[in-house]
């Protein structure tokens, strides 16, 4: 038998035998990788001892609380270097610096990245979350928040009235064309001569056409008003089987009504009417006083029932000017309008630039 106190063969100046059944010895390296074990299997007694030194430091140190101690003062010394502010100019340095920009360059640049992240927005993981989020209730809130916000509605309205008054522009430029062509053809028949310069008074398309849309503005208003009258009265006194004489006299005398306080109102507090709105045409006075919008509502009616007669004064005079407009001393001009910009846009015009101060108009500069 082999003496079992850890010495090797060679340890005993013996040599090594070799391998029965003619096998090869193995090669020192694969000696050396049995961490130190001798042929049968035991550890060199300096590991031992090694060994036996560590545990027993390591059950002192648990019995003490060193191994604690010593855990807690290197995780605070880690803490306190990484707060520290020699830290924090290392990263500021770093992320200053021209690595941190080269790194996302390069990871922007990279096919496995583009790669990588069309396969994750093609993924079917994207498909869910972006399912899951139009379906919560937050998402819903949010629309109906931006939806409710008032920038939302005014910008809404701002562009329905855009395109009501892109409209109106474009009517009103035919208006125009159409006031000049009929104007010249009305004076080659009754054999007038053309006008010598352009004006900038209303001609007889526009006026009419303005008038148009205000009586289909008064209509609607009429007609609501006497379907709940007729409605109320049908429903109290009547049995609706058609209306008497009085019902329609009394009806036309409030169409005219309304129709006054329709135009004397808008003449009044605006200049223009909505249909001269449209059409790009307004009196030469914003807010003339009520007894002139009168006047004028008056000298309206003359023209009408004289079938019309007081509306010549628009195609042969030279100021364009009818009755209504002689007898309120107003008259009806071309409403040069541009539009007005977004409520949300910060664009201004520029200001214009201050004269220069001739050196003449200069004060001099005292002596002394």
């Amino acid at each position: 038998m082999m003496e079992t106190n850890g010495s090797s063969p060679e340890q005993n100046g013996a040599e090594p035998q070799a391998p029965a059944n003619g096998a090869e010895a193995p090669p020192m390296a694969n000696l050396a990788a049995t961490n130190g074990a001798d042929q049968n299997g035991h550890l060199p007694l300096s590991a031992r001892l090694l060994g036996v030194g560590v545990r027993g430091a390591r059950t002192v140190g648990k019995a003490t609380g060193l191994d604690r101690a010593v855990e807690i003062a290197a995780e605070e010394a880690i803490v306190a270097a990484v707060e520290s502010e020699a830290v924090e100019r290392a990263m500021a340095r770093v992320l200053q610096g021209p690595i941190v920009e080269e790194a996302v360059e390069g990871a922007l640049e990279s096919k496995a990245v583009k790669r990588a992240l069309l396969e994750a927005m093609d993924s079917e993981l994207v498909d869910e979350v972006w399912r899951r989020l139009l379906a919560s209730d937050q998402a819903q809130q949010l629309v109906e928040r931006i939806a409710e916000a008032p920038e939302v509605r005014a910008a809404i309205s701002a562009q329905g009235m855009g395109l009501l008054e892109d409209v109106g522009r474009t009517i009103g430029r035919v208006a125009r064309g159409l006031d000049d062509s009929v104007e010249r053809i009305v004076r080659r028949i009754f054999f007038r001569k053309r006008r010598p310069l352009p004006t900038n008074h209303a001609g007889l398309v526009s006026r009419g056409l303005a008038y148009f849309v205000d009586a289909v503005f008064v209509n609607l208003g009429f007609t609501a008003f006497a379907a709940l009258l007729t409605l109320g009265y049908n429903a109290f006194f009547g049995s609706g089987e058609g209306g008497s004489g009085l019902a329609i006299a009394v009806g036309s005398t409030a169409w005219v009504a309304i129709g006054s306080l329709y135009l004397a109102g808008f003449w009044s507090l605006a200049g223009q009417t909505p249909g001269m709105r449209f059409l790009g045409i307004a009196l030469n006075e914003r807010r003339p006083a009520p007894r002139r919008s009168v006047k004028r509502l008056v000298g309206l009616y003359f023209s009408v029932i004289t079938f019309g007669f007081g509306f010549l004064g628009v195609i042969f005079r030279e100021d364009r000017r009818a009755w209504e407009d002689r007898f309120s001393g107003l008259t009806v001009l071309y409403d040069e309008r541009r539009p007005e910009p977004a409520p949300w846009s910060d664009l201004e015009a520029p200001l214009p630039e201050p004269e220069p101060v001739p050196v003449a108009d200069q004060p001099a500069n005292p002596v002394g």
